[in-house]
């Protein structure tokens, strides 16, 4: 892969966004790399970390690109199909931001699962400034996270959050320093990998589930898990566990 620098292990996919020349910007030839990744997450899935650099996670779409693309370009859904992708992985994904976290970039964050921040983040979504919308799941997965309050006025004025707003508003789930965010998402995915992996996936599917399908869909996933041979190993083990202590 030439625009994403990947590192693969047993149970996690590392991906760096690594397009330092455009400060990460978010090409057709990148989309298209995450669909590659995204296809072997599907045929294995594992834990996903996508990361970018401590001054830019990703700036936006390229500009140059978008500039020249037309109406039939924007019906492809060149982001948005790339990012619905991502959102929809078995597993978990995780997402370390820093730096500049804008527009594509932004919507690239909102698709992950758990979103964790460096101390100079600065996020938000500035393209009707650009002559365009935020069409890349902003304008649903946003008021899904921090309200349709705030929103709406980051998505109609392109305001840009700090790290503090970002924590504060419910956008990222915890601040560290800079150089310890890669540990820190790497971290989270030990504490996911520890657990069961099927339980892992059906409680994604199930966050994932409208509330129309509540409380039958966690019934029906209960009720698998219970006959479930991993359960009774598991309980088995923190039963004779603390009985030992």
């Amino acid at each position: 892969m030439s625009e994403l620098r990947v590192t693969a292990s047993a149970d996690r996919v590392e991906v760096i966004l690594d397009r330092p020349e455009t400060r990460n910007a978010i090409s057709r030839a990148m989309a298209a790399e995450l669909h590659a990744v995204c296809a072997d997450l599907e045929a294995d899935p594992r834990i996903l970390i996508i990361a970018g650099s401590p001054e830019v996670f990703a700036s936006g779409a390229d500009i140059a690109e978008l500039r020249d693309r037309t109406a039939a370009d924007a019906l492809e859904g060149i982001n948005s199909r790339a990012f619905d992708r991502i959102a929809k992985l078995p597993m978990p994904v995780i997402a370390a931001i820093d730096g500049w976290c804008l527009g594509g970039g932004g919507e690239l964050a909102y698709a992950a699962d758990i979103r964790i921040a460096g101390e100079g983040l600065k996020i938000g979504n500035p393209e009707t400034g650009l002559g365009i919308i935020a069409a890349a799941g902003a304008t649903w997965r946003l008021p899904a996270i921090v309200g349709p309050a705030l929103a709406a006025e980051l998505l109609l004025t392109g305001r840009t959050l700090d790290a503090a707003e970002a924590l504060a508003a419910g956008l990222v789930s915890r601040v560290v320093p800079s150089a310890e965010l890669l540990g820190a998402a790497h971290e989270i995915a030990d504490r996911i990998a520890r657990n069961d992996p099927l339980a892992t996936r059906l409680t994604k599917a199930v966050l994932a589930a409208p509330r129309s399908a509540h409380p039958a869909i966690d019934e029906q996933t209960q009720a698998l898990l219970f006959d479930s041979p991993e359960k009774h190993r598991r309980m088995t083990a923190f039963l004779e566990g603390k009985k030992k202590s």
